[in-house]
């Protein structure tokens, strides 16, 4: 059941906030566009180290395309700076690319490699060139420049313009770098691109990031709303353009994924399993439907006045409500302390977890009887809870990836939804409303007389164990390694034997809870992209590469944008 315990009435605050000017911003509410481009086949066998050269040549040759677009783009950004400092500041950007761009060839051989004579731009560099260009000539969407501008504040704002189409660029080549470099061992120096990496995530290289982020805090200070708008979207325009360029560069073996792309589609299917509530879901939907019954309780007697009676209703439903999460919280800490206080395994114990889950199933079930038992879910109405499912916040980029799959006809691909949630109906709008087409939605349901809920509760998946249960009934007959896959994406201990069993079990979100139970059964819990580095390496080194289950091992992610970009790509 997972009975949300956020106070009923409070209300979610939007994210992507963050601290710092403009600059800064940006790169945070577009983090996850970086994110596929991490995940791109050139990438992650960049980061194995077994990248053919070939293609990292190709990559490295458009540098030079790179270059000479940002030296331009910098020399019309200092023509129409106002601000003497902010002229010299832009004209040191352009001098440290001039030099770059000067000793290109040389600095290559230095890192081992040795770039063709006749290097052309791909696509994916044009198209981003050619953006970045146009936008520092004044070619803006949503602005007209005269032929010739002339007033300082134009000229500024052109100047703030062009900084935002540089930004992503320089944020997003750091971000990757740092990501690689994270899953290097220091000790090991055999890695043929180490030192390119190196030249990048210098600090030299992070002090010109924050430079030009620091430039287009300041240029921007005097925009209007509407002009802050169109620095987001170029901001937003280019950093696609790059997510296009690396998802672009050619790679010439095997790669482990993206999913979307199998080497016989019609002989491989997949699965995917999510739990609904905080994994789906901004919010947890038992403390929704207790808000509605709260909400729709009668506020007048039958002759439409207030009554002493009504008011007192409404009060007995929320402090029915405050006293059920109370003594939720309570038991579930105590069940949690319970299954965890015992010594750590030091190997995966997949049957030790089992029979502690039999402790978190009876506690689930005892909570659900109390929640029938007090009537608080009585007297809602189905189109309400219809109206309520349309209207509920997603997680950010969890309806991209489920519309990406629908869309992606030569992808072998069935939907389920395993939920403790008490009402499917909700789960069922939360989809329908939003032209998603997952039919297969496993839960609770609420009883219905006339279509208003009785208080009752038809138990269908009430419990970890149950989730289990329906997930090995669906799995069952396909057990052929390498043509059928299984995905789990859930966020809860309850989520943890689904999680496991599955081929790829991928955690979302950070509940301590789950962590707790599960290192206390040797659970390993690795990031993704981590993971799939080290399945390209097995790759690589021709070992097999076939995702398994039951390894004990879970793959984290912070967001379902590292999920979308894992399975389909770009």
């Amino acid at each position: 059941m997972g009975m949300g315990m956020a106070v009923v009435g409070d209300e979610l605050e939007g994210g992507g906030g963050g601290g710092g000017g403009i600059g800064r911003r940006l790169w945070i509410k577009f983090r996850n566009e970086a994110v596929f481009a991490l995940y791109t086949p050139f990438v992650v066998c960049l980061a194995s180290g077994g990248l053919d050269p070939q293609s990292f040549l190709h990559f490295l040759s458009q540098d030079i395309f790179y270059l000479q677009a940002f030296s331009q783009a910098y020399e019309l950004a200092e023509e129409c700076a106002d601000d003497d400092d902010d002229k010299i500041a832009i004209r040191n950007l352009r001098k440290r690319v001039s030099k770059k761009l000067n000793t290109h060839k040389e600095t290559v051989r230095e890192w081992g490699f040795e770039l063709p004579s006749n290097i052309i731009s791909d696509k994916a560099t044009v198209k981003f060139t050619d953006f970045l260009l146009a936008t520092a000539s004044g070619k803006v969407e949503g602005e007209k420049f005269p032929g010739k501008i002339a007033t300082p504040f134009e000229k500024t704002k052109l100047a703030a313009y062009t900084l935002a189409a540089v930004g992503p660029c320089l944020r997003l080549y750091a971000f990757i770098t740092n990501e690689i470099l994270a899953l290097q061992d220091p000790d090991q120096s055999n890695h043929i691109y180490k030192k390119w990496f190196n030249s990048l995530s210098t600090q030299n290289f992070e002090e010109a990031a924050l430079r030009i982020e620091d430039l287009l805090d300041k240029l921007s200070v005097c925009l209007t709303g509407e002009e802050l708008e169109i620095i987001e979207k170029l901001y937003h325009r280019a950093m696609k353009l790059e997510v296009k360029f690396f998802s672009a560069q050619p790679i010439l073996q095997q790669t482990i994924g993206p999913f979307s792309r199998p080497h016989d589609p019609a002989e491989q299917s997949l699965s995917i399993f999510c739990d609904f509530d905080m994994t789906c879901t901004a919010i947890d939907s038992s403390a929704l439907l207790a808000e509605m019954a709260i909400r729709t309780a009668p506020k007048t007697d039958v002759n439409g006045c207030e009554s002493q009676l009504s008011r007192m209703c409404s009060a007995d439903l929320l402090s029915t409500w405050s006293v059920l999460s109370s003594q939720y919280t309570e038991e579930y800490e105590q069940c949690i302390e319970s299954i965890t206080g015992a010594e750590i395994v030091e190997e995966f114990n997949y049957e030790g977890l089992c029979r502690a889950s039999e402790q978190l199933s009876d506690f689930e079930k005892r909570a659900n009887s109390r929640v029938i038992k007090s009537g608080v879910l009585k007297g809602l109405n189905l189109d309400d809870l219809k109206r309520a499912g349309e209207h509920l916040i997603l997680q950010d980029g969890c309806k991209g990836f489920f519309q990406e799959i629908v869309k992606r006809e030569n992808l072998k691909t069935d939907i389920h939804v395993l939920s403790c949630c008490w009402c499917g109906d909700l789960i069922r709008s939360a989809f329908s409303s939003r032209d998603l087409n997952v039919r297969n939605v496993h839960s609770n349901e609420l009883a219905y007389e006339e279509f208003i809920t009785t208080g009752e509760i038809i138990r269908k998946v009430e419990s970890p164990l149950e989730k289990l249960q329906a997930f090995s009934d669906f799995t069952k007959g396909n057990n052929e390694i390498g043509k059928h896959l299984t995905i789990y994406i859930g966020g809860s201990v309850g989520d943890l034997l689904c999680l496991l069993k599955a081929d790829i079990g991928i955690v979302i979100g950070s509940s301590s809870s789950l962590r707790r139970v599960g290192n206390q059964f040797g659970v390993s819990f690795v990031p993704l992209f981590s993971g799939l580095v080290n399945k390209q390496k097995e790759v690589i080194e021709g070992r097999s590469s076939n995702w398994k289950g039951s390894s004990g091992i879970l793959y984290t992610v912070s967001s379902w944008a590292e999920i979308h970009a894992f399975l389909l790509g770009s």
